[in-house]
């Protein structure tokens, strides 16, 4: 068997390499093909691959907060009477704030029903109702959350409402409203007003 019969070499994974391509191929290709012309740098762009999406971490971190809450409001709701007055103030402030607002002596600014809503909707209500009110510069809110009496969970909507406000830093106080203004089914909040610049 003359040597000159042996085909090329493998490559790796057994496929046999490329033969060179001779000039009269290239030249071929070439005719076929048709003028060309290089890539400015402008255009590289358009070759460039895609980038991956990012990921959303805040917002997931965020997502998992909400549902970790969610569950101890279930919690809290579990051990809240149905009729139970709330009652806080932040500590620093001047007790009779507190005394004024459970009496009903600060005008209600505005005001939001969610007690017709499940816990989720109504912890994203309750957060963007607070966000505009701060934005408005109001002081004086009242939240209708109802006394959760025909809720099998118990007064769930009462008990968000109670560990929402606590964890806002702008919250001086809120107490369960006046009978003559929804008792122990609304609450009044009062927000630290912000400072004109």
């Amino acid at each position: 068997m003359d040597k000159s019969d042996k085909s090329p070499p493998a490559g790796r994974r057994g496929q046999r390499r490329p033969r060179p391509v001779s000039d009269d191929e290239a030249e071929l290709f070439r005719q076929a093909v048709g003028p060309v012309r290089p890539l400015a740098d402008s255009d590289r762009s358009a070759v460039t691959p895609p980038r991956p999406k990012a990921i959303p971490r805040q917002h997931l971190l965020d997502e998992a907060q909400a549902l970790a809450e969610l569950d101890q409001v279930s919690l809290d709701a579990a051990a809240m009477a149905a009729g139970e007055a709330l009652s806080y103030l932040r500590e620093g402030h001047d007790p009779r704030l507190l005394k004024r607002l459970r009496a009903g002596a600060i005008a209600v600014e505005d005001e939001i029903d969610l007690h017709h809503l499940r816990l989720e909707p109504a912890q994203q209500v309750l957060r963007e109702f607070l966000a505009e009110a701060r934005d408005q510069g109001h002081a004086c809110l009242r939240i209708i959350h109802g006394k959760g009496q025909r809720s099998a969970n118990g007064p769930v909507l009462k008990a968000l409402v109670d560990s929402g406000l606590r964890r806002q830093g702008d919250v001086v106080a809120f107490s369960s409203a006046p009978a003559n203004a929804g008792g122990t089914g609304a609450t009044l909040v009062l927000l630290r007003r912000r400072r004109r610049q």
